[in-house]
């Protein structure tokens, strides 16, 4: 696996597109606050570490824009209470 993820601000969305399949990570731009939304990975990609692969990816874009992560998708809740190398990026 390979695919990297790519960032679509106008669409508010981050994704990666494996084999066809497409995984997502979408938010609401507030600002200084990304409210991430929701997180979906394709059953074909489950298991893989895909949902990780994004919520980084959009972890990093976030520090870079100098933006707060408001974690309004459970799984993104989740990652943030077991990583608390991201709790600069919540509000």
């Amino acid at each position: 696996m390979s695919s990297s993820v790519s960032h679509h601000p106008d669409q508010h969305r981050f994704s990666i597109e494996i084999e066809g399949h497409t995984g997502v990570i979408d938010y609401m731009d507030r600002g200084e606050v990304w409210a991430l939304t929701h997180t979906y990975v394709p059953a074909e990609l489950r298991g893989q570490g895909i949902a990780v692969k994004l919520v980084e990816a959009a972890f990093g874009a976030a520090r870079k824009a100098g933006v707060k992560i408001d974690p309004q998708c459970s799984y993104v809740a989740t990652y943030m209470q077991r990583d608390p190398e991201t709790a600069d990026l919540r509000v």
